[in-house]
């Protein structure tokens, strides 16, 4: 199980680095039951079927216990993420992303008490888009339009393109491009989409313009 991993690797950190810089109230174990604890109380069902639980947490500290941290910080934190990923899979948890723990001061918490937060947060999309001369444009959280209209993210003066052509919008880990009922279509790789989830290397044709997309 996760948690007794974690407990081995705890007491192989006591006996090396632990044992040297450890001087918080609060033992690693605490925190690594917590984590545990967390995940099984906040599981949900996602629309798939799948019981999935928090990969993103937080706990909080007093400012004297975060200190005494300070020196096995990183081990901590990276032990506590590999707990939280060996339990979700002992388990058949599925995790919407890439498992982050952060240690916080609490200002007002006492010595030897913390808190935690979770929550499920998905990866953020990342792309860009290659256009013909080269340039590169980065891919962000809202949606990136085409189409001759100067409010368009990219202008494109061609009579082909329409006022308002296309756009790419940010779903989950992906972009996915939309044409917007234009005259003359929207062509991913040679073939006209409606809608077309983007992978790196695909090459976008709106008029006689085209873009490459490149993923990670």
């Amino acid at each position: 199980m996760g948690l007794q991993s974690f407990e081995r690797s705890v007491e192989r950190m006591v006996d090396g680095v632990f044992a040297r810089a450890f001087r918080s109230q609060i033992k690693p174990i605490e925190l690594g039951r917590r984590l545990i604890r967390e995940m099984d109380d906040h599981r949900s069902v996602d629309v798939r079927g799948r019981t999935v639980v928090p990969n993103a947490f937080t706990f909080y500290l007093s400012a004297r216990d975060l200190e005494g941290f300070a020196d096995v910080h990183d081990a901590l934190i990276r032990e506590l993420s590999e707990a939280c990923v060996e339990y979700a899979a002992d388990e058949g948890y599925g995790l919407m992303g890439p498992v982050t723990v952060e240690l916080a001061a609490d200002e007002q918490g006492k010595p030897g008490r913390f808190t935690v937060s979770s929550r499920m947060v998905e990866p953020k999309a990342q792309g860009a888009l290659v256009l013909p001369s080269g340039e590169r444009r980065v891919l962000g959280d809202v949606p990136f339009r085409f189409g001759r209209m100067p409010e368009n993210d990219l202008v494109i003066a061609d009579p082909n393109v329409s006022r308002q052509h296309a756009e790419i919008r940010p779903i989950g880990p992906s972009f996915v491009i939309v044409d917007l009922g234009s005259t003359n279509g929207t062509k991913v790789n040679g073939a006209t989409v409606s809608q077309h989830t983007l992978r790196s290397g695909d090459n976008i044709s709106i008029g006689a313009t085209t873009i490459r997309f490149e993923g990670p």
